[in-house]
């Protein structure tokens, strides 16, 4: 890098941060902070939706498996999260809306407490709180990683300078300042990702480069849809997981569509996403599928092959775009991770163990979120050190084995419990399958004695925790049914369908979080008559809902200001 890139790289550090302060202004309150107060247009919230759901691992860890195996890398990564946003569209994208637009939450693990019971929600915001910190800890040592071959700065000062630069624009704009800094991350890789296809075209023989590489020596196999470790049994099992977790199964998509104004359009929020995943990588991996000509890796698992190439094909400025490329994708999905575990532990585990956090002012629960904001950033730093260290392994076995396989048992119980043919399970299904798909990712993983198991296959170790979580939950739920009157009073508000043009405004009101015991249990029915109601009545599932979303004790809603 010369002084040329430097001037792109710190120009875009003062953009984001830029874009951060002027989102200050659009937030009032908690609403605001963590879902956009349902204003967020559908368009704006599908780029974020795309841009939140990869990182500079696509440069580093999916780099390395593009230059070892080609096109797989594509049909077993992006293309299952293409397939899966896209089933996602109409069948997670709406209720997920819903849940702020008819159940006023600002978290999407708030909902929790009525579906279930107090017990589940805080063993899924736990679980997946920590997760998410070794989780955003591997994006932080990627980006490092690469400024590291750029500049030669050492591993924490690159994890360092991109945490502080995130911590600022994140936690004073909230999710407003996410999306508008994922839209313009958005068009600089738009132009650095065509720019690199360019200048690897150029290199080889211009725009044939896309039909007759195939036919060298050096990439033949990589014209193969599955190869290696990564089988047809991997990509059927990753499309599996993948529906999940992008569907808000790692709850930062969720907020993507909370943050619309209705139901319909976090649909349509939804399908451009799909749409983007199914189309932009193809452009981004088609200069790591032509590394091997270009460049020899120098590291075992060659996920410095897409820095070497770009140092190698790129002129000064253009080399400056492509790396601010690489942040721009690491600082989206970190801070939307940011964002969403702020608005969990905020909503959802602050009120149970600290009473005055059940009786925080508008303000003084803003200022909790950004607190919690930067807290969460300073953790995921922190790990990051110990990213390379044996506990953790290389980056690409954090993103692939831990968090997919650890993804699924948090999920199951989160998404199913959105839909109606899963109302039987109740909070029994929940913990339990939750729990016993932790301990299988453990048994796949690792001996008792801790030390890595070599005899499981990889789509094994990754699928089989979500598949044993979510038989549980679905015969747990047939063999012992917990569905109540006040439970199938949230499921028929989440999955209504009058979404009518004033749910926007919905977002404004955010109530107090409920108190721990009140929301530990479920209402009685008091009065057997309204109980035998059937749900589908708007006036039954309305008084249910004020039951239990509003009942004695659960704090007046707050409303803006």
């Amino acid at each position: 890098m010369n002084s040329l890139d430097w001037t792109v790289l710190i120009g875009y550090f003062g953009v984001m941060v830029a874009i951060g302060l002027w989102s200050h202004k659009r937030v009032d309150n908690v609403s605001d902070f963590f879902t956009a107060g349902g204003k967020m247009p559908w368009w704006l919230s599908g780029i974020s939706h795309h841009m939140s759901g990869y990182s500079a691992v696509m440069f580093t860890g999916y780099a390395g498996i593009a230059y070892k195996y080609g096109v797989t890398s594509f049909v077993t990564w992006s293309l299952p999260i293409a397939i899966g946003v896209f089933i996602g569209a109409k069948l997670f994208a709406p209720r997920l809306n819903r849940l702020r637009s008819k159940l006023h939450v600002a978290s999407p693990l708030e909902y929790l407490k009525n579906r279930y019971n107090l017990k589940t929600q805080q063993a899924l915001a736990w679980s997946g709180l920590l997760l998410k910190i070794v989780d955003v800890g591997a994006k932080w040592a990627a980006i490092a990683t690469l400024l590291s071959v750029f500049t030669g700065i050492s591993l924490n000062q690159g994890i360092l300078i991109t945490g502080v630069i995130t911590g600022v624009y994140c936690t004073v704009g909230g999710l407003w300042a996410d999306a508008l800094t994922e839209l313009g991350q958005f068009i600089i890789q738009l132009f650095a990702g065509l720019a690199m296809l360019v200048a690897v075209m150029g290199k080889l023989d211009g725009f044939s480069t896309l039909w007759t590489i195939w036919d060298e020596p050096e990439l033949q196999g990589h014209a193969d849809a599955t190869a290696g470790p990564y089988t047809v049994t991997f990509l059927l099992a990753f499309l599996f997981i993948k529906t999940f977790e992008y569907n808000g199964g790692m709850w930062n998509q969720a907020q993507r569509y909370m943050a619309t104004a209705n139901a319909r359009e976090a649909t349509r929020s939804a399908r451009l996403s799909a749409v983007l995943w199914a189309l932009w990588p193809l452009i981004l991996f088609f200069p790591m599928w032509c590394a091997p000509l270009l460049v020899q890796a120098k590291k075992p698992d060659a996920s410095d092959s897409y820095a070497l190439m770009t140092e190698q094909l790129l002129p000064h400025g253009l080399l400056g775009l492509v790396i601010v490329g690489f942040f721009s994708h690491t600082m989206a999905m970190c801070s939307s991770d940011a964002n969403a575990i702020s608005a969990v532990f905020t909503r959802d585990i602050a009120p149970v163990i600290s009473k005055k956090a059940r009786n925080w002012t508008e303000r003084a629960g803003l200022v909790a979120a950004r607190l919690s904001t930067i807290s969460f950033l300073a953790l995921s730093m922190a790990i990051a050190t110990q990213v390379n260290s044996p506990t953790f392994k290389d980056i690409i076995t954090i993103v692939i084995k831990w968090v997919a396989g650890l993804m699924g048992p948090i999920a199951i119980p989160f998404m199913l419990g959105l839909l109606r043919p899963f109302r039987k399970s109740g909070p029994t299904a929940a913990l339990t399958s939750w729990a016993a798909g932790l301990i299988a990712f453990f048994f796949l993983n690792y001996e008792i004695d801790g030390t890595a198991r070599t005899d499981v296959a990889l789509q094994y170790q990754v699928s089989l925790p979500l598949a044993v979580s979510l038989v549980l939950y679905v015969v747990i739920g047939l063999v012992k049914p917990e569905d109540t009157p006040e439970r199938d009073a949230v499921i028929a508000r989440i999955n209504s369908d009058d979404d009518g043009p004033g749910t926007a405004s919905a977002g404004g009101a955010v109530p107090s979080p409920a108190e721990p015991v009140e929301a530990a249990e479920p209402v009685e029915a008091a009065e057997p008559v309204e109980a035998a109601e059937p749900v589908e009545a708007a006036e039954a599932a309305e008084a249910a809902e004020t039951k239990v979303l509003g009942g004695e004790g659960a704090g007046a809603p707050q409303t803006r200001g």
